[in-house]
């Protein structure tokens, strides 16, 4: 149990959310949570949490909130609308959106909340639907120095690396390169899937042993079971990566970075979800290989 409890608003109690909200719990907080569907409310409940009808209810009374939302515009609406986290939350509140969205968006929460005394942190994540259950994902938190070591607690309860890498936005940035990095990885593991199979090779066998070696990776690890037996139940939507090459394709942009094989693994992200698979897990980038190959895909 954390040695300090704190009252917890936790915003938006998703596939991420649900599991990261009920382990603040289990931590020995007191976690009051708010959903727009009210089967997470009660999840939550059940999980020993406590529910609220809004976000100002959610907010009311919380040391610390926590937004996590799909993207920019909830962000903006949840924390900025009406009705929103800032109308609602007292001087000194610190405020994490844990969302993964654009640095400028960050940077913009934090600058509003400044001006009503409220702190921000700036925490996304890595490591999915797995990690946030097991408790083991990555945070990657911009900001004050003083307000991560506030929140460190808070993130040793959801994660097991947790970083503060740089001022209000730095997060955000940082999660940018972490998509890059498993969109590419996934795609090539997809080829590789497609490669073996047409080749004849024992696949389960073939990825048991790539594992194992310098071709072994997280995403090979986490992925290689949804590729094996073609099973896509969303962990990390396609939806959402789509956005967050949008990310960081505009940010590599914005600083001159090329992205020569990111803008195409980007481009086939946008193919698979224009494909109708936007609502699958990431790993079924394998079904846009597979119509490359010809096969036909169900």
């Amino acid at each position: 149990m954390s040695t300090t409890p704190r009252k917890i608003a936790f915003i938006g109690l998703g596939i991420m959310g649900s599991p990261m909200a009920a382990n603040l719990v289990k931590a020995g907080h007191t976690v009051t949570g708010y959903n727009r569907s009210q089967p997470a409310i009660d999840k939550l409940v059940a999980a020993g949490g406590k529910g609220a009808g809004s976000v100002a209810e959610a907010v009311a009374d919380a040391e610390v909130v926590i937004t996590m939302v799909p993207a920019d515009p909830q962000v903006e609406e949840v924390v900025l609308g009406e009705g929103g986290v800032l109308e609602n939350v007292k001087p000194g509140t610190l405020v994490i959106d844990m969302s993964s969205i654009t640095p400028q968006t960050s940077v913009k929460v934090a600058t509003a909340a400044k001006e009503k005394g409220v702190r921000t942190l700036d925490a996304p994540v890595s490591g999915g639907e797995a990690g946030a259950i097991e408790a083991v994902l990555s945070i990657m938190v911009g900001g004050e120095a003083d307000d991560f070591a506030d929140a460190k607690p808070v993130f040793d309860a959801m994660g097991t690396t947790v970083i503060h890498v740089g001022p209000t936005g730095a997060g955000q940035t940082v999660k940018a390169a972490n998509q890059l990095i498993v969109a590419v990885n996934i795609q090539v593991v997809a080829e590789a899937v497609v490669f073996l199979e047409n080749a004849g090779v024992d696949l389960p066998v073939a990825l048991d042993v790539l594992a194992g070696g310098l071709a072994g990776s997280t995403v090979l690890n986490r992925k290689k079971a949804n590729m094996v037996n073609r099973e896509f139940a969303p962990g990390f939507r396609i939806d959402l990566h789509h956005k967050d090459m949008g990310i960081v394709t505009a940010a590599a942009r914005a600083v001159e970075s090329p992205l020569p094989v990111g803008s195409l693994v980007a481009q086939l992200v946008a193919s698979s979800r224009a494909s109708g698979d936007g609502s699958l897990d990431h790993s079924a980038l394998l079904r846009g290989v597979e119509r490359l190959a010809g096969r036909e895909v169900n």
